[in-house]
């Protein structure tokens, strides 16, 4: 677009670039809307979880009060700091509140969910309402960045204050340097003006978070404030509960823990469990924690001394007996003050000879020609850890997931199954092999038109005949007999008329013999060749027929 006179032409392009790049302009502007958004979400959540974890900690540093009475002081404080701070988080929640309803125009609501909002990118109600309308002379009026500025002094004053006055009480003391790092975290945390300017506007504090900034950015900017309080809240607990009388023991491990009353469970009856967290502490030692075997619950006195590892008791016997084994003893812990608390503890564990069940899912045979399912288990043993093998009968097996087979074997005979289990110590053979028949399918038998053996049938019925079929009545598995071949014979006329079939369906010849059958003759179903699944070819029993 230079200097000359421009063709329409040329004019058409320059104003398509125009517009192309106001869009683009546009498109990063939305782009920039959505990361605040996103932003804000996260900072929600994050929220959130510093709540939810901060009534964790203090629960469980109001829990320690029981046991070491100079905790309380500490406590005292962290509640007084804690209640301080929340009043701030409060204050912010109603600035949110107000700048996204006079934003969006809503006339008040218990949500306030940014990413619905319809006026992301305006800017002018959200400095009116926090700064006013002149950036170097903000407005001090209730609800304003500069009554927010205020609250979040007095608030760092207020816990240097505190501090100050808890180092010098020796109730409430800390070591010197968690002192010096609360004070300057405290500090820290005041609104500080950065003293640069741009277009003629000082940038206070104010000004940068809150004038001239779209709405998303400013309830972001708020939640960020209301996300850097709960974190300060939340070392401001850490650090007085652990100044709270130097406890003796630092729980420092958190371990999944799994408690049923029996691991030996009998089909069909519940499984009960205890599913907890256990703390522990890896600096535990002998003279802190004792696990005594055998120990009397009520005075602690007797019981053998088992090793400590990670802050855990480890017990470990042999298991020569069968039957139910129980065993019981005390945990003597050692409080602050330096007198121990007995806890008695009591299980039982189930020993049982090794054992191992093989079982034919279906029928106590298996067969040629078929899949066989069978499943295998041992008492007490994962069906990952057995190891199952078959000699015999050409058996095969696939499968194995959850102790489940499918065999299939070539020879009729007798299989013979074996089942070990790997443990620490090697593979261990679980109880004897288990033996097995193996036997051919049985002969189906021939039926037409449904009927098998000697049947009556209408004239009409003939009509409807199409084949003959081989089934295998009673038998459990899916097996399919495929008939091959078979002979139809009958007197038609007093002539005695016969048929061979291939395959089984009936020839023309055959339904011509069929259709000449008068009532009270006979027809014969014979010669009955049928394929099994096996391969193998059987002669089955064939169908008599007296048409009525």
């Amino acid at each position: 677009m230079g200097g000359g006179k421009e063709t329409p032409r040329q004019k058409m392009i320059g104003m398509m670039y125009l517009v192309l790049t106001a869009l683009l302009a546009m498109n990063v502007s939305k782009q920039i809307l959505k990361g605040y958004v996103t932003v804000n979400e996260s900072m929600e959540k994050s929220k959130a979880n510093l709540t939810a974890n901060n009534k964790r900690v203090m629960d469980a540093f109001q829990n320690t009060i029981n046991g070491n009475p100079a905790a309380k002081p500490y406590y005292d404080k962290a509640v007084e700091a804690e209640a301080k701070i929340n009043e701030v988080v409060k204050y912010i929640d109603g600035l949110k509140k107000i700048v996204f309803e006079e934003t969006e125009k809503l006339g008040g609501g218990d949500t306030m969910q940014l990413r619905f909002a319809a006026s992301l990118d305006n800017y002018d109600m959200p400095t009116h309402i926090l700064i006013g309308a002149d950036a170097a002379a903000p407005e001090d009026k209730p609800n304003s960045a500069l009554e927010l500025k205020r609250k979040m002094n007095t608030l760092m004053d207020g816990l240097i204050t505190q501090l100050n006055a808890m180092q010098q009480d020796k109730k409430t003391r800390f070591l010197p340097e968690i002192y010096e790092n609360l004070k300057k975290k405290f500090e820290s945390m005041k609104p500080h003006d950065s003293g640069a300017e741009e277009d003629g506007i000082k940038m206070t504090w104010d000004v940068e978070n809150f004038y001239h900034l779209p709405e998303a950015a400013v309830i972001t900017n708020l939640n960020k404030m209301q996300a850097d309080l709960k974190n300060l809240d939340a070392e401001i607990l850490g650090e007085y509960s652990a100044a709270s009388g130097k406890l003796a023991i630092k729980f420092d491990r958190l371990n999944a823990k799994v408690i049923a009353p029996s691991s030996y469970i009998q089909a069909g009856q519940p499984y009960k469990a205890d599913i907890f967290l256990a703390a522990s502490s890896s600096a535990m030692t002998a003279d802190m924690m004792q696990v005594l075997l055998g120990a009397d619950s009520a005075t602690g006195a007797g019981g053998t001394p088992m090793p400590i590892e990670g802050g855990m008791g480890k017990f470990e016997v042999g298991t020569s007996g069968q039957g139910e084994q129980t065993y019981k003893g005390i945990i003597k812990f050692k409080k602050p003050d330096g007198s121990f608390d007995n806890y008695p503890f009591q299980a039982s564990y189930m020993v049982a000879a090794p054992a191992v069940a093989v079982a034919a899912e279906k029928m106590n045979v298996l067969y040629i020609g078929v899949p066989n399912p069978i499943a295998v288990s041992a008492a007490g043993v994962s069906p990952t850890d057995l190891q199952v093998s078959f000699s015999g009968c050409g058996a095969t097996k696939t499968g194995g997931q959850g102790g489940k087979f499918i065999v299939n074997a070539t020879t009729p005979g007798t299989l013979i199954i074996s089942v070990s289990a790997k443990t620490k110590d090697g593979t261990k053979p679980q109880g004897p092999p288990v033996k097995f028949r193996v036997k051919k399918i049985p002969d189906p038998v021939a039926k037409v038109g449904g009927k098998s053996g000697n049947v009556d049938m209408k004239k009409v019925e003939l009509s409807q005949i199409g084949g003959v079929v081989a089934d295998l009545p009673g038998f459990d598995f899916d097996a399919k007999f495929v008939v091959i071949s078979f002979e139809l014979t009958a007197v038609v006329k007093g002539a005695l008329k016969s048929e061979v079939c291939s395959g089984n369906s009936l020839s023309g010849g055959a339904r011509a013999i069929l259709a000449s059958a008068g009532v009270g003759s006979k027809i014969f179903v014979e010669n009955v060749k049928a394929k099994g699944p096996d391969g193998s070819i059987r002669n089955i029993p064939g169908v008599t027929i007296k048409v009525k």
